[in-house]
């Protein structure tokens, strides 16, 4: 375990305590640190991209988690206002090897361990994630709780956080109120769920976007008359959202939509089919994904806990598998307008192997004006 200073003084120690009972050294960073004793839960789930830690920590689809970088090295860039993609960390915390006392970049703005303190969330620095990260493959995410209280108060907090699983984490991330953020000549009415600022920025180059809160009802959708309507990624369990495959089910047919992550599984789940839990779930910048049209093998930015069951989807082709595990990666429809993948095509971060999939919205628009 590493040890030093912090930007406002020594570290105090902490522990990281899974529900099964394996516990972590390390030492308590941002808003763990702050206080005595810290108690903060979390479904664990690693990530294991090499950069772009502020855009992950800010992505809303990790509300109720607690994202383990496997990466050694976190936060040695610092933190700049350009690279978040929602207004504020929805996370439960972080746990890393290694925070650098000092951030070296010309972007920086400022460090990450303050910029968590400035959010709320806390973590661990010091860890041997090497170890954690094996122990989450062999045994699966799952809730943990991490601060400078003892192992056995963090072990019963661990052992009473219920995780994602059957949990409507849309409800703590979705947007109040609608809002517009201007672009290209083509009208779409993006779903909240969660949404990143880089799908946002991707879908301006087409369209100018009206964004809704999660719960919109289709009728209302359909009376601002768009050229399409995108459902966005987001936390937690698809099926503990049936009121939102409802309003998904009856937009279908009306008007071409495109889904990304959870708006992928949603679609899955309206025209028909289940969704499961992964054991451990898709979180990096690095997955190998083929395009099963032209064989081409993308290398994606993926974010999800969930997937969509294969031999339940009837009414729409698969497009797209995940070369790891065969995790259908995209769907589809056969006789309506309607397509999604897993991954998520706008990475932030991540590659730009799949941003003609924001092309191709634009295509199907264009054929169903």
């Amino acid at each position: 375990m590493t040890s030093g200073p912090g930007p406002e003084g020594p570290r105090p120690p902490g522990l990281l305590v899974l529900a099964d009972g394996t516990t972590f050294e390390g030492e308590a960073i941002g808003f763990a640190a702050r206080s005595s004793p810290t108690v903060q839960a979390g479904e664990l789930v690693f990530n294991t991209a090499m950069s772009g830690y502020q855009e992950i920590i800010t992505d809303p689809s990790y509300a109720g988690q607690v994202i383990a970088f496997t990466y050694p090295h976190i936060g040695n860039y610092g933190v700049t206002a350009a690279d978040n993609q929602s207004s504020r960390p929805s996370c439960r915390g972080v746990v890393v090897r290694d925070l650098p006392d000092r951030p070296s970049s010309w972007r920086a703005t400022g460090d990450l361990e303050s910029f968590l303190v400035g959010h709320g969330i806390g973590g661990l620095t010091g860890v041997d994630t090497r170890r954690l990260t094996r122990h989450v493959r062999e045994a699966g995410a799952m809730p943990c709780a991490f601060g400078t209280a003892d192992q056995a108060t963090l072990l019963a907090t661990a052992a009473t956080e219920p995780g994602t699983e059957g949990q409507d984490l849309v409800a703590e991330v979705t947007t109040a109120t609608p809002y517009e953020v201007a672009g290209g000549p083509w009208r779409v009415v993006a779903y909240d769920f969660g949404i990143k600022r880089s799908i946002l920025d991707a879908l301006a180059t087409i369209a100018t976007v009206e964004v809704v809160p999660a719960t919109t009802p289709p009728d209302e959708v359909l009376g601002r008359r768009p050229d399409g309507v995108f459902l966005s990624n987001g936390p937690g369990d698809p099926a503990a959202l049936g009121h939102i495959v409802a309003s998904v089910r009856r937009l279908l047919g009306a008007v071409p939509v495109f889904g990304v992550c959870l708006g992928h599984q949603l679609l899955g789940a309206a025209l028909g089919a289940a969704t499961y839990k992964l054991p451990f779930g898709h979180h990096g910048a690095n997955h190998p994904v083929r395009r099963l049209a032209t064989g081409t093998v993308e290398v994606t930015s993926q974010n999800h806990g969930y997937a969509v069951v294969t031999d339940t989807i009837e009414s729409a082709e698969i497009t797209h598998l995940n070369l790891n595990d065969q995790v259908v990666e995209g769907l589809a429809c056969r006789d309506i307008p309607a397509f999604s993948v897993q991954y998520h095509p706008e990475a932030g971060p991540g590659p730009h192997d799949a941003r003609y999939l924001f092309e191709e919205f634009r295509r199907l628009m264009e054929a169903h004006r």
